[in-house]
């Protein structure tokens, strides 16, 4: 009976043994987890923030004020083309009419004005002369008349009444003969000033259409403003265009940049004139330096609410514009570009 008693004793002690063993061991698995745990907190960093932008470039629209029918492209899509390359001929049989009604406007009105400044015809020019002349020499003897009558007069030869005839004759003589010198100016100096601007102006008006149809004419060769390539064109050959409607897209390549939309708690990474490091998958992963030089609000429109009505704020979305600090000829607007936003 004893021996039993000590038996069930022992198994009691080994019990506790055991049981004081699993607790101990189980107490320092708390405490390693615990210090990990703790450790992981303070020394290690949480992974990147991966924000995803794309690329984008300038593009040009090419478009005339010359409505017509698409003749010939000299250039095709994909094509790099420089500044004054002729890209495209449009032709227009109603503005070549025009171009010919302008023409012809303008030859009248130059001829309309030669013939107002050649003034009278050298006939009536001549004949108005040689009426001034025998006015001159009416004139003459007539005063040669009235001068012996009124030496006669004095002498008392004639009555006063010859001497008064005499002179009427000589006044009415010189009276024609002033009118005579009037009449031969008036045909020697042509037309009149108004005449003369009326006939100019009109010169100039026909002028001014001619320049008209030529400047839309000079739309029918459109020319590349600049240096890129062709990203689209529009319309077929053969087909008609409307004034001003895009015949092409011209892609300035070398004034490229990339865009990326962030939240504001991201915007302290992210600051005017930094260089920040970019990746291009589509380039197998290259990697570029990239330069920070827009930064904008985008608006209420893009503004990330919050999930909870507590500990957590709105915040607002900003697009952020870097151009590569060196050129990338093979990125290509519309690529992905990644920037990983790193936590210190």
């Amino acid at each position: 009976m004893a021996d039993q008693d000590t038996k069930i004793v022992r198994e009691r002690d080994d019990e506790k043994r055991e049981s004081r063993t699993l607790l101990t061991a189980l107490g320092v698995v708390v405490a390693v987890v615990a210090v990990l745990a703790i450790v992981g907190f303070l020394f290690l960093t949480p992974p990147p923030e991966i924000i995803e932008g794309q690329a984008e470039a300038n593009s040009v629209r090419i478009s005339g004020k010359l409505p017509g029918r698409v003749l010939e492209f000299y250039v095709s899509e994909g094509d790099n083309v420089h500044a004054g390359d002729t890209l495209v001929h449009i032709h227009s049989s109603l503005a070549e009419a025009k171009m010919m009604q302008a023409e012809a406007m303008q030859t009248a009105a130059s001829a309309t004005d030669r013939k107002v400044d050649a003034g009278t015809r050298s006939q009536i020019k001549q004949g108005a002369y040689d009426l001034w002349q025998q006015a001159i020499a009416a004139k003459t003897i007539t005063k040669k008349t009235y001068d012996r009558m009124q030496a006669l007069f004095a002498e008392g030869v004639i009555a006063e009444q010859k001497r008064d005839e005499a002179e009427a004759a000589y006044q009415a003589a010189e009276a024609a003969e002033r009118a005579a010198k009037s009449q031969y100016e008036l045909a020697v100096a042509g037309a009149q000033r108004e005449d003369k601007e009326a006939a100019q102006a009109m010169v100039n008006v026909a002028k001014g259409g001619v320049a008209e149809v030529e400047a839309l004419l000079e739309d029918q060769y459109l020319i590349a403003p600049c240096d890129g390539q062709i990203d689209v064109i529009y319309p077929q050959v053969g087909e008609l265009v409307a004034l001003g409607a895009p015949i092409m897209n011209l892609l300035k390549i070398d004034d490229k940049w990339v865009t990326f939309n962030v939240r504001e708690e991201l915007l302290n990474d992210l600051p005017m004139g930094k260089e920040i490091e970019i990746m291009i998958p589509a380039l197998g992963e290259r990697t570029a330096k990239a330069k920070v030089y827009y930064v904008r609000d985008m608006g209420s429109y893009a503004v990330w609410r919050a999930t909870k009505s507590t500990g957590e704020w709105d915040s607002r979305t900003f697009q952020i514009k870097a151009r590569p600090v060196d050129s990338i000829p093979e990125l290509r607007p519309g690529m992905s570009v990644i920037y990983r936003q790193h936590h210190e």
